[in-house]
C-alpha cells in the first residue's frame, strides 16, 4: 500500500510545524500580508492544519467552507494569481526550511496549485 504525502511528510506533527512556519512567512510577506490583517490567526491555523491534513491524504477532520467560499472576501479585496503565486512560494520556502526533500515539496506544491481556480473563484458549478 502506497503511503500518503501526509505520512511521508511526517504526519500531524509535521503539518503543525509547517503551518506555524508558513504563516510566519506569509504575515511578513509584503505582497500578501495585508490579506491577513485583523485575522484570528490561531483559528486560521486550525483550519489550515485540518485542510492540509485532508489535502495531503491524512485523516479527514476538515469541516470548513469550500475553497471558493473561504476566499471570496479576499477575491473581492483583489486576491489574484500574483498573490496565489506568493502563497505557493511561501509554502515551498517553508517546506525547504523544514528540510523536506525537493520531490515532496513538488508534490505538495502541485496539490496546492490544484486549488488555484477554486481559491480565486474561477470555477463554476455546472447547471
Amino acid at each position: 500500500m502506497e503511503t500518503t504525502l501526509y505520512e511521508r511528510l511526517g504526519g500531524e506533527a509535521a503539518i503543525n510545524a509547517a503551518v506555524d512556519v508558513f504563516y510566519g512567512h506569509v504575515v511578513s510577506d509584503e505582497r500578501i500580508k495585508h490579506f491577513f490583517e485583523g485575522t484570528d490567526m490561531e483559528r486560521l491555523k486550525r483550519h489550515q492544519r485540518s485542510f492540509l491534513t485532508v489535502a495531503l491524504g491524512g485523516p479527514n477532520r476538515y469541516s470548513g467552507r469550500t475553497m471558493t467560499a473561504a476566499h471570496a472576501r479576499l477575491v473581492e479585496r483583489g486576491l489574484d494569481d500574483t498573490h496565489f503565486d506568493a502563497v505557493i512560494e511561501n509554502l515551498g520556502a517553508t517546506l525547504n526550511e523544514l528540510g523536506v526533500p525537493p520531490a515532496l515539496i513538488a508534490e505538495a506544491a502541485a496539490i496546492a496549485e490544484s486549488t488555484r481556480e477554486d481559491v480565486l473563484g474561477r470555477t463554476s458549478v455546472a447547471a
